[in-house]
């Protein structure tokens, strides 16, 4: 099996990071492009059922949501805040981390989506973590000395080294209802953007003065979706809804070609007075 992602000439691989939702399949499409060269971020990660089962498919990193595990518990439990060594998003980046260390895997933890400096504080030492300008602002204005909380040439003890198949990552999924809960949601959000965007691009088109303008954006179109460059683009390739796919195939075919999205893109605009 090979990805169809390309990398264009002039473009170092290693200056490419392919962002992927840490799903069972997502974890295998990344294992494929590591393979290749291609590194991989792993997000909407939200267990260690998701972290151990990307680590063993080898990506280069996973982005653990602290704030949106936070978030839930507060929900579920009805607790306005934790303290920051308590928070299940510390304990949970933290468990990974630990792991990670311990048996060596070079999967990076990036620790994303902080809602307090709490946070980042308890999780000082982990490898990477994304910081809001706002945060950064906080933690600027506090005084005192930031401690080492993780240590990766010190881990703290952790759990028996495990592996997983397909079936023993769905079963610890379906053990943990918030990373199931928050990882459904996750995928809808993603859909929704890319509805969004399709939307922004249609209109955008209506905007643009003259036929050569509307053609190169069709054109870019459907490049972005053809991904393994044959010439059309398939349902597994579209990466947009299956509504707009089944409406610009109107021969029913099962497949687009450049002038499908063509047609269908400027039968959009008219609709829509653009």
């Amino acid at each position: 099996m090979k990805s169809a992602v390309v990398v264009f000439p002039g473009i170092n691989r290693e200056r490419v990071l392919i962002k992927i939702a840490a799903t069972w399949e997502g974890m295998r499409a990344a294992e494929v492009l590591e393979k290749e060269g291609i590194h991989c971020n792993l997000t909407l990660l939200f267990s260690f059922a998701q972290a151990v089962a990307a680590a063993e498919a080898g990506v280069t990193l996973i982005s653990p949501f602290v704030g949106r595990i936070l978030d839930w518990y507060k929900k579920s439990t009805g607790r306005d805040s934790y303290p920051g060594p308590e928070d299940p998003g510390v304990v949970s980046v933290t468990q990974i981390f630990n792991y990670f260390k311990t048996y060596g895997y070079k999967t990076e933890v990036m620790g994303a989506s902080f809602r307090n400096i709490e946070e980042i504080i308890e999780l000082a030492g982990c490898d990477l973590l994304t910081i809001s300008p706002a945060l950064l602002d906080q933690l600027r204005q506090t005084q005192g000395d930031l401690q080492r909380k993780l240590n990766a040439f010190d881990p703290a003890p952790t759990e028996e080294q495990i592996h997983l198949d397909q079936a023993g990552f769905a079963a610890m999924m379906a053990s943990d209802p918030m990373a199931t809960e928050k990882l459904d949601e996750g995928i809808r959000g993603f859909s929704k953007a890319i509805e969004t965007l399709e939307a922004q691009l249609a209109h955008r088109l209506g905007e643009l003065e003259g036929a050569n303008a509307f053609q190169h954006a069709a054109q870019e179109i459907f490049l972005l979706n053809d991904l393994d460059g044959d010439g059309c683009i398939t349902r597994e390739e579209w990466l947009g809804s299956d509504a707009v796919f089944d409406a610009l195939d109107t021969d029913h075919d099962g497949r687009l070609l450049p002038a499908d999205v063509r047609g269908g893109l400027g039968a959009a605009l008219a609709l829509s007075g653009c």
